[in-house]
Formats: structure tokens, sequence, C-alpha cells
């Protein structure tokens, strides 16, 4: 973890059971913050003490799973440490804005690994690491079965037909310019058309 003055953690999608989550608050309580919880049908909130700040993690609860919510600010190195673990562990989603200096450095995080990392120093970001995309052989299967292209090519049939009747009466009303905007439009589609069926 790189060491960082404040920590922003945004949009995170984290799943814990019942257990997960009292074993978090057991780790806090040995640590030494000083919290409190609070439980009702819908939500679970943890109020942890850092210093002269509170800080509020929300939980959302139904049945026995709690997925936590929300966007937060943390200045305690100590439990900026207990948020990774919290992504890591539960494998969650989250992006996380790390403040240094003049910089901050933008993990994007999903299934608790690091997809992308961004540096922005003023106006300039420059990405330091990005994930490729691996395709997996059920990913080729699905984009086999899937019926999205053949509906596609059915409505683009139907663009066509409109777009050469447009053309068709630009040509007999003289409109040289809408002429050529509507030819440049239907090679674009004759460009997809021939992707589609590929």
């Amino acid at each position: 973890m790189n060491r960082s003055r404040e920590v922003e953690y945004c949009n995170l999608e984290l799943r814990f059971d019942r257990r997960q989550l009292q074993n978090f608050i057991r780790e806090l309580i040995s640590e030494g913050y000083s919290l409190y919880w609070n439980e009702s049908e819908q939500h679970f909130l943890i109020s942890v003490r850092t210093g002269r700040r509170l800080l509020k993690l929300r939980f959302q609860r139904s049945r026995n799973r709690y997925r936590m919510v929300g966007d937060y600010v943390v200045r305690d190195e100590k439990l900026a440490m207990w948020m990774e673990r919290l992504i890591n562990d539960s494998r969650g989603h989250a992006v996380v804005k790390r403040f240094r200096d003049r910089q901050v450095l933008i993990e994007n995080i999903m299934f608790g690994e690091i997809i992308r990392l961004v540096e922005v120093s003023g106006m300039e970001h420059r990405i330091i690491f990005q994930k490729r995309p691996q395709i997996t052989v059920e990913d080729m299967v699905q984009a086999f079965k899937s019926k999205r292209a053949e509906h596609r090519a059915g409505v683009l049939r139907l663009e066509i037909d409109y777009e050469l009747a447009v053309l068709h009466e630009a040509l007999q009303e003289g409109r040289t310019e809408d002429v050529e905007a509507s030819k440049k439009r239907l090679e674009g589609m004759r460009t997809e058309m021939l992707l589609l069926e590929l």
C-alpha cells in the first residue's frame, strides 16, 4: 500500500456475512479503536472514532448478508489498511483515490484486484498499470449464442432503406450537400453491416 495522507474510497461494493462483520468489529476493537454500532431491519451502521473524527461505515442488510455501500474519506493510516483488507478479503469492487502532496493515485479494483492504476499530477494523468481483459471460452460461447448482432442487422437494414429514400429525394431535388451527407451516412452503415455479417 502506498503511504498517503488521505485515502478516498468510492463506489464501494463489498459483501459480507454476519460472522465476517463481527470479526471486523472485534479486530477494530482489539486495535484500540473506539466504536459503536447500530442495527435495523435494513441497515447496519458502524461508527469508528479516529482522533477527533467519526467515520460512519454503512452496510445494507438483507437476511444475514451485508453490503457495504457509500463513499468514505479515511485520514487514519491504520484504518486505511483495514479498508484495504476488507476490499481484498471480500473480493470487492472500489475506486480508491490516494492523495499525496500534489498527486492523486487512482486504483480501480474489481474482485479484490487492481485492474487499473492512474497517476494524476495537475492537468496530466499517466496510466501506470492496466490489466488486459481475459476472454474465456464461456465468453466466446455466449457471444456466439447472442442474438444482438442479428437484431442490430435487422434494424440496420431498415435504417439503410430509410437513408436510401432520403438520398433519392435529395437527388431529385438537386440538394448536393444533403446528397453528400446521405452518402457518408450510408457508407458508415455499409461498413457496420459488413462487420455484423462477418
